[in-house]
């Protein structure tokens, strides 16, 4: 809901600079809710995990890149060619309309998988890398290793929760704590 959305985000503002536009949200309000955020004042981190052709990824990423997000997220599995056209169509996106240019995210293993054998962290930061993404998302416990693979990119951590809150379907959660001290960028809570 878009309107509660707002609600929150302006309670939030003096102490948040970045607000999440997740799938859900983006599904019920659409380009509004990017917005709408950015209006706000924050820099927007559209959690929209773009995965497919090159093509489409890139025409996609034009546009949420004009809309005024400052992070798009794009599923690393889609390979260099995939994140290379997202990466383009967001900087091309956000340069046409005179905004900053925005960072691409790839997204390594998802927090919700305790299954990823350990080979495919390195493969998948190795790939956002040689495509030109500024950033990662990763799990608190594989940040250490991506900070080392790739120094110079932002790391996102998702699966934040307080000591002892219920971890839900995010079976590699952390505490806000654990994910700073394990040197993460951004945490999503």
């Amino acid at each position: 809901d878009l309107v509660v959305a707002r609600r929150l985000a302006q309670t939030l503002r003096p102490w948040f600079r970045v607000a999440k536009v997740g799938l859900e949200l983006f599904s019920a309000a659409g380009p509004d809710a990017i917005e709408t955020m950015a209006e706000l004042g924050y820099e927007v981190f559209a959690d929209i995990k773009l995965h497919d052709i090159p093509t489409t990824v890139g025409r996609a990423s034009r546009v949420l890149g004009s809309l005024g997000a400052s992070y798009v997220t794009m599923h690393a599995f889609g390979g260099v060619d995939m994140l290379r056209a997202g990466v383009d169509g967001l900087r091309e996106g956000a340069e046409r309309a005179g905004l900053p240019d925005p960072t691409a995210l790839a997204v390594t293993v998802l927090t919700s998988d305790n299954t990823a054998p350990a080979h495919i962290l390195p493969k998948r930061v190795a790939t956002a890398i040689e495509a030109g993404c500024g950033g990662l998302v990763c799990a608190v416990g594989d940040v250490r290793e991506a900070r080392l693979l790739g120094p110079r990119l932002t790391i996102v951590t998702p699966g934040i929760r307080p000591a002892g809150a219920p971890v839900h379907d995010q079976a590699r959660a952390a505490t806000p704590q654990e994910a700073f001290d394990a040197g993460a960028d951004l945490v999503v809570i």
